[in-house]
């Protein structure tokens, strides 16, 4: 999706008024070939992350579920599938030669890490009980894992361009803007879908740190004392319902929504076209919810 979004804003966009004849000529469909390279890079990356995410942690394994030796295999295969992903989006980034481009894409890499580090540090496991994070520290934690890549990317496309800094700006808090609005969807998919009701779901998602914050911490862990079982088990489902009583829900639900008002606003600096309408399209998806 990263790389059809940084296509999209990219024909949005167009060419600017200060962009040389020459540099029209190498446009395919309102599109520069450096933005479709930009699109490519921004995949790789997004994936690359995606592989190393899914090593798995040995320690943790049971002799149940398979052979060790294969499970280290599996790892190593992994972080040099990872690894080779990424060489590749950094050469086609040199290609690209643009320093601010580069300085971009390689500082959203660098957000990406810090992300992961804090979900390693703060979220540990999906299921443990952390501290009161807050609102303002989960929104600065999923910007930097799931938000900085599009939304620096979509900038990095207005800048190959050569866009001036209202309308990068723009793009970047598009990208912003609905990749908050994407990842508060997901969060909420098992509070508001019958077809995912009484599945599992992490205690740091956005609507249980919504419910932590408008009830106190102290009444927060005497829901989660109420809803243990032996062995320091949770009833996910118990627990659930407890949530969907609050407002955690309720406003996680708004704040999706203004998260994706606020990416439909910025679309106003492009001029209406098909390509604008696509991308209003995706915000619209993202934020009905029912």
């Amino acid at each position: 999706m990263r790389g059809l979004v940084v296509l999209l804003i990219s024909k949005a966009a167009g060419p600017s008024k200060s962009s040389e004849d020459s540099l029209q000529h190498d446009m395919v469909s309102g599109i520069y070939a450096s933005q479709r390279n930009l699109a490519e890079i921004t995949e790789l990356i997004h994936t690359a992350f995606l592989v190393h995410r899914g090593i798995v942690n040995i320690g943790e394994l049971k002799t149940c579920d398979g052979p060790i030796k294969d499970m280290q295999f599996g790892n190593k295969m992994a972080i040099l599938s990872g690894d080779f992903l990424l060489a590749n989006a950094c050469t086609g980034l040199a290609d690209l030669k643009n320093t601010k481009v580069v300085e971009l894409v390689s500082s959203a890499i660098g957000d990406l890490v810090q992300g992961i580090y804090y979900e390693n540090s703060f979220l540990p496991e999906k299921n443990t009980f952390t501290d009161d994070i807050g609102i303002a520290n989960w929104m600065e934690h999923i910007f930097l894992s799931h938000g900085s890549l599009l939304a620096k990317s979509c900038q990095a496309a207005m800048e190959l361009a050569k866009h001036d800094s209202e309308v990068q700006s723009m793009a970047f808090q598009y990208g912003k803007h609905m990749s908050l609005s994407y990842k508060l969807n997901a969060d909420l998919q098992p509070f508001i879908n019958g077809k995912y009701s009484g599945s599992s779901f992490s205690l740091n998602s956005a609507p249980v740190v919504l419910h932590q914050d408008s009830i106190g911490r102290e009444a927060w862990m005497q829901q989660i004392k109420e809803a243990q079982l032996k062995g320091n088990l949770i009833d996910l489902a118990k627990l659930q319902e407890a949530i969907k009583a609050g407002k955690g829900v309720s406003s996680a639900i708004d704040l999706c929504r203004n998260h994706g008002d606020k990416a439909l606003d910025t679309l106003q600096c492009f001029p209406p076209s098909e390509a604008r309408s696509a991308l209003e399209n995706i915000v619209y998806a993202v934020t009905r919810l029912s």
